[in-house]
């Protein structure tokens, strides 16, 4: 079976979408309306190919670029091809002048979901407009009281915990000596959306390193991520943790496990080493737990 990578784009503008009218193609898919994207090439980002894709099918440039959801898709269309569809919510200028469309489209339409036609829509259109209108109708159920909104619209910033990045540290004053492990978790967009530490009594700074990793990766399993990518300014912990070292310490075997077993429960887990000063973040989480507890090591 083929398989194809292919970004998707969907745009609103007061409660509608924006959709392109194919003119050329194969039969099948020339009078039907699609988002706007299309296949990734090789060696391309994809938002590199969105913003491609927008300035070359109808003239318009990304301000921001969101991801909203990755979907696999048996399109029939094309008979035995997977399509993986990266879908995006894309912000564009808001003074939208005359849509320029590329040589592939003969036509473009701001239309509300609910007022959509099945039968006009491409294969990937009418299911990803289904998950939007399936993600609309979750966010806007209303609380008793509270009345239900009528809008489409589904370009308010809506924190996504699927992919997540965790900054994570661990010190020792003494080394061994008082000790603590700090971690935060940021979204896409770098925003912090949670941290943490812990005082660990008295241990060495790579135990301390490991607790850092393993909070970070207990707190992204209970939110739900999938993909979690580590920044550790502890080059020991990286290359172990990424199997390029052997751990000869045995106080380390077990947290190392612990660290292992969590990790299996994601889809995909990265460590990555980065330097102290762009660390700052857990640094500061360990400094803190530290200083709270100073008198207790007196």
């Amino acid at each position: 079976m083929k398989q194809r990578v292919v970004v998707q784009a969907i745009i609103q503008r007061k409660g509608k979408t924006l959709l392109l009218r194919r003119s050329l193609g194969r039969p099948e898919l020339i009078g039907k309306y699609e988002l706007p994207g299309g296949r990734l090439d090789t060696n391309e980002q994809p938002e590199d190919s969105i913003r491609r894709r927008l300035q070359s099918d109808t003239g318009l440039f990304a301000k921001n670029i969101r991801l909203f959801d990755v979907v696999s898709l048996l399109d029939d269309e094309e008979g035995n091809v997977q399509h993986v569809l990266l879908v995006y919510l894309v912000e564009v200028e808001s003074n939208i002048k005359a849509i320029k469309l590329g040589s592939s489209y003969d036509k473009y339409e701001w239309l509300k979901i609910s007022a959509m036609n099945g039968t006009l829509l491409r294969d990937s259109a009418r299911v990803i407009l289904g998950l939007v209108a399936q993600d609309k109708a979750e966010t806007t159920k209303p609380s008793p009281g509270e009345s239900a909104e009528s809008s489409d619209d589904i370009t308010k910033p809506k924190i996504d915990k699927s992919h997540v990045t965790v900054y994570s540290d661990g010190g020792s004053r003494g080394n061994p000596g008082p000790s603590a492990a700090g971690f935060v978790i940021l979204d896409q967009n770098e925003n912090v959306i949670d941290q943490g530490g812990v005082f660990l009594g008295v241990t060495t700074n790579n135990q301390a390193e490991y607790h850092g990793v393993q909070l970070g990766l207990e707190h992204a399993l209970a939110m739900g991520a999938r993909f979690v990518e580590f920044n550790i300014d502890s080059m020991l912990v990286v290359n172990q943790m990424n199997g390029i070292y052997k751990i000869k310490n045995r106080e380390l075997w077990p947290i190392h496990e612990r660290i292992r077993d969590l990790s299996s429960k994601f889809d995909k887990v990265s460590f990555t080493h980065v330097p102290r000063e762009l660390n700052r973040l857990a640094d500061g989480m360990v400094n803190k737990i530290l200083d709270e507890h100073q008198s207790d090591s007196l």
